[in-house]
């Protein structure tokens, strides 16, 4: 796990089973003053959620072994402590049928990999 440290910046955990992507992602993000979580895999983002209150979104990657992004997206949408959470789904796969699972699964978006510069206002603004 990787933590940036400013308590007053918003706080994103991200879910990626690559590590270059968690790096790229958490490079962007970093930029843009947000602080960031970094965890590999959706069993180790619901035990950090268990323990840590103030995320403020999630941001995971859909394809990953054991559980895929839609399976976090699921958990945490049917768990009453953190349905309130916003979670962007993010994958290098434009698959309309998925995309459009995971926003009818309650994704507040689907961005195709890699995270850029230019999508983080709009991740900004589900916050």
């Amino acid at each position: 796990m990787e933590w940036a440290t400013n308590d007053k910046s918003p706080h994103v955990l991200i879910v990626d089973d690559t590590p270059l992507d968690r790096l790229v992602a958490s490079m962007v993000l970093k930029r843009f003053n947000i602080r960031v979580t970094t965890v590999e895999g959706p069993k180790q983002a619901l035990e950090f959620l268990d323990t840590e209150h103030d995320v403020n979104l999630i941001l995971t990657d859909y394809c990953m072994p054991d559980m895929t992004g839609y399976d976090l997206l699921m958990e945490v949408k049917e768990s009453p402590k953190l349905k309130h959470l916003p979670v962007v789904v993010a994958s290098s796969d434009d698959i309309p049928e998925r995309i459009k699972m995971c926003l009818d699964g309650g994704a507040k978006e689907y961005i195709v990999k890699p995270i850029k510069d230019v999508h983080v206002p709009r991740i900004l603004s589900y916050i």
